[in-house]
């Protein structure tokens, strides 16, 4: 029979086993199961996660303000390009022409042509020489003859060498085009039914571009092709002749058929002869060239102020805002164009002084638009004024420009502001570099603390399998 002491031995090694296999199935778990990698990436994910959080914000953040000024700042350029031509007065010095017959002259003018009416015979069109040789039996590659060619042209002349290598009408035209010190002949072949033909012709048009061949030496095969004061062997088909036009009255001769020596800033282009028929050709102010700038200028301006009224919107329904809402930059801007748009022009007398009495206007959603009634009605009343408005020293486009420029050059508010955010950018990602760094450290220290816990839980869990199995035969011989 079992004593007091044995039960009290049985009861307490009970307890002690039962307190070892609960401390066994522990760490037998833990021993066996503990992941040290998801652990440490749970627990690092868990530290950087605040850090991370705001360097995300704050780059997203930095990243629309970048974009948002590059917005601006490119809107600004591209109107800044649409302001260069009415900036300048000479845009609207324009003047248009027109031809009475078009198929007989036409006409174009630059910034220094006056207005006026002309009358315009024209007597000839100018040409340039051509000359041909006799037809070559054999075709282009017939040997004509050997020595050489000397063109005059002017005061000037070339040598051409003909020898056995190039003595047929294909090698003497190829030697003529490629010879040195060419004045401007070109050398071509023409074949028909009766042979073939040297045809040498000017390049340019006009009296002093005619030119004259003359052979010498070689076997004498080259006389043929003599064209001078003393013998023609070759045909004329073309003289050199200048152009001959009557204007006002007067003759006036040039080289070309694009004459634009006669009347100043004025170039009139020969289409045909006809002798005995007068052409009116009128230059006048181009109003429709001033409308189509102060056209030009509203829609460049009108993109312009899509973009700032965009980058400054608020919507209340979806409680979105722009990317420059309350901008102070933005809001300068805004408030220097308002007032370049709306001051009178000091340059520019009498009524029409200001964009506004040419009936350029700003509407509601601050878009500009033209009552064109009333920009023709300056037009034709104050063209000078029309154009000081926009282009004089004090001119709104010369205002708007300049603002312009002082916005985006180096060093100015825009310019400064996109340096300022560029490096913000940098600063960010600096920090972020520092916090990769900083996780890295902290995932190496969890990583260490984790391996030596797994280590030594090991190691409880092998001391706690031998008690147990100590105990478990201390239970067996108590109980025999």
């Amino acid at each position: 029979m079992a004593t007091i002491a044995d039960s009290t031995a049985s009861s307490l090694s009970s307890s002690i086993l039962s307190s070892l296999g609960s401390l066994s199935g522990t760490n037998s778990t833990i021993g066996a199961n503990l992941n040290v990698s998801a652990l440490v990436t749970s627990l690092v994910a868990a530290d950087r996660r605040a850090p991370q959080t705001q360097l995300t914000n704050q780059t997203n953040k930095t990243d629309s303000e970048i974009s948002a000024v590059g917005a601006l700042m490119g809107a600004l350029g591209t109107f800044q390009t649409a302001l260069q031509k009415l900036a300048n007065p000479t845009s609207f010095n324009a003047n248009a022409t027109t031809s009475s017959n078009k198929d007989i002259v036409t006409a174009t003018v630059d910034s220094t042509a006056g207005t006026g009416t002309y009358g315009v015979q024209v007597l000839a069109l100018a040409q340039a020489q051509q000359l041909t040789s006799g037809a070559i039996v054999g075709g282009s590659s017939a040997a004509v003859g050997t020595g050489t060619l000397t063109i005059g042209q002017g005061t000037n002349s070339f040598n051409v060498t003909i020898d056995s290598t190039n003595n047929t009408l294909a090698g003497m035209a190829a030697a003529i085009n490629s010879a040195t010190g060419n004045t401007g002949i070109q050398a071509t072949v023409l074949t028909e039914q009766n042979g073939s033909h040297l045809v040498l012709t000017a390049s340019q048009t006009g009296a002093a571009s005619a030119f004259t061949v003359t052979a010498s030496g070689g076997n004498g095969g080259l006389a043929q092709l003599n064209y001078n004061a003393t013998t023609k062997n070759l045909t004329q088909q073309q003289a050199a002749q200048d152009s001959h036009i009557k204007i006002a009255g007067f003759d006036h001769y040039n080289a070309t058929n694009s004459v634009n020596d006669a009347v100043t800033g004025v170039t009139l282009n020969l289409q045909s002869a006809v002798p005995g028929t007068t052409v009116t050709v009128s230059v006048a102010a181009d109003s429709s060239g001033t409308a189509s700038l102060v056209s030009s200028f509203v829609s460049a301006y009108n993109q312009l102020q899509s973009t700032v009224s965009a980058l400054d919107s608020y919507d209340p329904t979806t409680k979105s805002a722009g990317l420059m809402l309350g901008d102070a930059t933005l809001a300068n801007i805004e408030s220097q164009l308002r007032f370049d748009l709306s001051s009178t022009v000091s340059t520019a007398s009498g009524t029409y002084n200001s964009l506004s009495s040419l009936g350029v206007t700003k509407q509601a959603d601050g878009k500009l638009a033209v009552d064109t009634t009333k920009l023709n009605a300056a037009m034709a009343a104050n063209p000078d004024a029309v154009a000081q408005v926009f282009a004089s020293g004090d001119g709104v486009a010369t205002r708007l420009n300049s603002d312009i420029v002082t916005q985006l050059q180096s060093g100015g508010p825009l310019a400064s502001r996109s340096q300022q955010l560029q490096q913000t950018l940098s600063d960010i990602k600096t920090r972020t570099t520092n916090l990769d760094e900083r996780m890295a450290a902290v995932q190496q220290t969890y990583t260490a603390q984790f391996t030596a816990l797994e280590t030594l839980l090991a190691k409880m869990q092998t001391t706690s399998s031998y008690l147990t199995q100590q105990f478990n035969a201390l239970l067996k011989t108590s109980g025999n």
